[in-house]
């Protein structure tokens, strides 16, 4: 149909100078956000390292792109273009048609790949990439196979040439759960943190308050009036009173109460019976004198 347009690619520059220069905005703010979740959830920082193979070399140099420029406006940081001594073989195998490629790889810094024999691109950076991507590599390539198998390795960048347009992948899905995982780690403590800490003790159970009658309202209540209470006076000591010989001679008794300070009562009762006995003996005196008084004076009176 005639009316019906092709729909347009996104990576694609379109001819209008004002949706394409969205079109960057959009892409690069995506990019930022791309490059945030690998520096914050897996460890990346500048400058990024980036493995770049064979076909990714021969395609910068078709498309004549200044392709370290590029990558830097896409990862939006410095980067540090690597290569293996492997894909630069298989450059050279291609003959001179490929030697402005040869000449760009060679200004990229040489990764060691540790193999004798060369072997393969794609298996080379298969190999140095590993199943972790522990050294952080950002991987520019644009083989089909290869890329397909770097999806299924965790939090591994992915760059690639579309119609002279760099482009970063966005990330896997096992990507995505590594970095679920890694922020649920960081919530919750690890098996050895948890043996260090020990076992927690239970919670002790507060006991519960019982629901009484509660009081009245101290602020209504009348203040009750201080009473002047008067200070304690000091008793006199009891005055011990001497017995008389009244007492002695009734010989009244003393209450059953004061059966037990005998040692004392026998104390105070000694002198009372001295003292009636010298008055008995005076009265006897008295008596004998008088009847001698008595005697002289009728012998007297005989004569």
């Amino acid at each position: 149909m005639s009316g019906s347009t092709a729909p347009s690619d996104p990576h694609v520059p379109s001819s209008n100078p004002l949706s394409s220069f969205k079109m960057r905005q959009k892409r690069a703010k995506a990019y930022r956000k791309l490059m945030h979740l690998y520096c914050m959830s897996f460890g990346f920082r500048q400058p990024y390292q980036v493995l770049v193979d064979s076909e990714m070399c021969k395609a910068a140099v078709a498309q004549k792109l200044d392709f370290a420029k590029q990558l830097h406006t896409v990862l939006q940081g410095e980067v540090k273009l690597m290569i293996t001594q492997c894909c630069i073989h298989e450059l050279y195998l291609q003959g001179r048609e490929q030697q402005p490629a040869v000449d760009l790889a060679k200004t990229f810094e040489r990764r060691k790949c540790n193999h004798r024999e060369a072997i393969p691109g794609d298996e080379c950076l298969t190999s140095v990439v590993s199943d972790k991507n522990k050294h952080r590599y950002v991987v520019a390539t644009q083989s089909h196979p290869l890329r397909v198998k770097l999806r299924s390795v965790p939090a591994t960048p992915i760059v690639h040439i579309n119609r002279s347009v760099t482009v970063l992948e966005p990330p896997s899905d096992v990507t995505l759960r590594a970095k679920a995982l890694s922020e649920d780690s960081k919530l919750h403590a690890s098996v050895p943190d948890l043996a260090l800490v020990g076992p927690l003790s239970a919670p002790e159970e507060k006991a519960k308050k019982r629901k009484g009658p509660k009081g009245p309202n101290p602020l209504s209540v009348k203040k009750k009036k201080a009473t002047d209470v008067p200070a304690p006076t000091k008793a006199a000591p009891l005055k011990a009173t001497p017995t008389t010989d009244i007492g002695t001679k009734t010989g009244s008794k003393r209450k059953a109460d004061d059966s037990g300070d005998d040692s004392d009562t026998a104390v105070d009762d000694e002198p009372s019976k001295s003292k009636s006995s010298s008055k008995k003996r005076k009265r006897k005196r008295k008596a004998a004198a008088a009847a001698a008084s008595t005697e002289e004076a009728a012998t007297l009176s005989q004569v």
